[in-house]
């Protein structure tokens, strides 16, 4: 930093507000900004960002835990998210809990382990006194996606995926006069499973159509898993005509098993999934789902946690609803 300061003619407190966008007491000028930014890049001058939070409690880092990096529903919030930190100078680090409980923790221990100064965060498992205690130990800016949350300091974006799914699955029925509706869904410990699943309980009864227990498979948010799942659907003397499936990944499973048995999508079979992942578009028969927009919620989220960062806003949680929308296409 001292020969950054002395190429650029500035003092190293100069430097040091022009890399950390500090511009408080006296506002930077835009040709002394410039000087210093050059003479970083020709030095190729790389600040200790360990040694800078140690003295000014900062980290410069975000971090991001989703529940699996595989899933393309997580790339666009991914990317928001990054997008945010970079025109912000962060650096963002990635975990992946693997949708267990155990995941979660791990991310838990390693940002105690090496501090961050903002987290953005799809929890499945971890409740808001797991919250109030990660806050607590790492005084990190959390903003996370998850309706089941209500921690005073966490910024909060969610979609009403009960009601979008007790919608699609009544459409099913008024519009398409289907009278045997499938689900193939995750365990109820995931809480978006559990309000999918009561979406289509609900949809089921203000129907006056019988809920069938036989006609509701488990399976884990994979690809496999939905194959899986399908296969058992169809291996019924009576397989369901239609089936509602909580993930786009289990619906691509599903449409294999489908397809691999020799029946038609949709006419043996109609398939509904969630999510709006790229595939869905560029699948045969392409799915009919329910879109979610995950690169509006990461926008959301990451201007969030900037604002509580930098001290724009310290007021209590904020919670934003991202409207759904449901997609038909030739699965249906």
């Amino acid at each position: 930093m001292r020969d950054v300061a002395q190429l650029a003619d500035v003092s190293q407190s100069t430097v040091s507000r022009v890399l950390s966008g500090v511009e408080e007491p006296i506002a930077i000028g835009e040709k002394t900004r410039q000087r210093v930014l050059e003479a970083v890049e020709q030095l190729r001058y790389q600040p200790n960002l360990h040694a800078g939070s140690l003295r000014g409690q900062k980290t410069h880092m975000v971090a991001i835990m989703i529940a699996d990096i595989t899933n393309p529903f997580y790339h666009p919030l991914i990317r928001a998210v990054q997008d945010a930190a970079n025109t912000h100078r962060y650096d963002i680090m990635i975990a992946n809990s693997d949708h267990t409980l155990a995941g979660e923790k791990q991310f838990v221990e390693a940002v105690i382990r090496r501090p961050v100064d903002g987290i953005v965060m799809i929890p499945y498992h971890l409740n808001d006194d797991d919250l109030d205690e990660l806050i607590d130990r790492t005084d990190a800016r959390i903003a996370a996606v998850g309706q089941h949350l209500n921690h005073p300091q966490v910024d909060i974006a969610y979609s009403n995926d009960e009601q979008a799914t007790c919608d699609v699955v009544t459409w099913l029925h008024t519009e398409k006069f289907h009278t045997q509706i499938g689900y193939i869904g995750v365990t109820d410990r995931f809480p978006a499973g559990a309000r999918r699943h009561q979406g289509f309980k609900r949809a089921l009864q203000a129907t006056g159509l019988k809920l069938n227990s036989d006609y509701e498979q488990v399976g884990d948010w994979s690809l496999e898993s939905g194959y899986t799942a399908m296969q058992q659907l169809l291996a019924m003397p009576t397989p369901p005509t239609a089936v509602f499936v909580c993930n786009d990944l289990m619906a691509l499973g599903a449409m294999e098993a489908v397809k691999q048995s020799g029946l038609r999508i949709p006419n043996d079979v109609a398939i509904v999934g969630f999510d709006d992942i790229p595939t869905a578009s560029w699948v045969s028969p392409r799915l009919s789902t329910v879109a979610q927009y995950p690169d509006e919620m990461g926008k959301y989220l990451s201007k969030a946690i900037f604002e509580r960062i930098q001290g724009e806003y310290n007021g209590p949680s904020r919670r934003i609803e991202i409207p759904l929308r449901f997609i038909e296409r030739e699965s249906t």
